[in-house]
């Protein structure tokens, strides 16, 4: 349909991407009490504009696909944000106000390379999940081992289990693990590195690597599956193509035949 590749067209989506952009710009500037104070009017107006783009456009894709619409997440996406932007800001839904930064999150559905990011993102949860399983259970025999351990010296780091999660989350992060929580320890519990090194090497350095290698791998795969797919695109659009040619020689061939064949009946008269 033509209004659903012009909708769909890199032209089309450029300009939105930038009136989202633009968006963005409005809404970090309306957070200023002097922006607002000068230009106040002008922003709400441009804040309205860009809405009525925003909604215009949707209706046109919805027009153009029509029930397929709501056959992508992406759309679904995209008609969420827009709806919660449509809801009148007043009394206990002037919260919802807030929410109009969401518009700028578009970007993600515009955007092709950040849209196959969080594709990937999507793709790797199950994985993820596996590994902060993983992660789970060895804070939780770390938990219970600290506790047991360094408890009764140190009940604000680990008094019981979940002060002592708290810290070992605190120990992961690196965050002033070493002179402020394990150094203390070791002062009273000479043995305590054995505690905190194989920690932070299999959560800091392994556990948490395995997560990156998994959004890697699932990254690398949909990009080879993006390229796979223009690929078949390219060949079914070469194919069209060849037809096309091919189907245009065997008419002219047609037409010389027919020809041929009045030349010949012509001669023999």
């Amino acid at each position: 349909m033509a209004l659903e590749r012009w909708v769909d067209s890199p032209r089309v989506r450029s300009a939105t991407t930038a009136l989202i952009l633009g968006n963005a710009v409005v809404l970090g500037v309306e957070t200023s009490a002097a922006a607002r104070a000068h230009a106040g009017d002008l922003l709400a107006g441009l804040d309205r504009a860009l809405l009525a783009f925003f909604v215009v456009e949707l209706l046109l894709k919805l027009i153009a696909t029509g029930p397929r619409f709501f056959r992508s997440g992406w759309n679904i996406f995209d008609f969420a944000i827009i709806g919660i932007a449509l809801v009148p800001a007043v009394g206990p839904l002037s919260v919802l106000r807030t929410l109009r930064v969401l518009r700028v999150m578009r970007l993600l559905s515009t955007v092709r390379r950040l849209r196959m990011l969080v594709d990937s993102l999507a793709q790797a949860l199950p994985g993820i999940g596996w590994s902060a399983a993983l992660l789970g259970l060895l804070f939780y025999v770390f938990a219970v081992v600290g506790t047991e351990m360094f408890g009764q010296r140190f009940p604000d780091w680990f008094g019981d289990l979940g002060r002592s999660l708290y810290s070992l989350f605190q120990i992961m992060t690196l965050e002033s693990w070493s002179m402020g929580i394990a150094r203390p320890v070791m002062a009273e519990y000479s043995y305590a590195w054995l505690y905190f090194v194989p920690f932070i090497l299999l959560t800091s350095f392994v556990v948490l690597n395995l997560f990156i290698a998994i959004i890697v791998s699932a990254t690398q795969e949909i990009h080879d599956q993006d390229q796979r797919a223009e690929l078949e695109a390219r060949e079914t659009a070469a194919h069209a193509e060849r037809q096309e040619m091919l189907e245009l020689l065997r008419a002219v061939n047609a037409r010389l035949d027919a020809l041929e064949r009045g030349l010949d009946r012509e001669r023999l008269v």
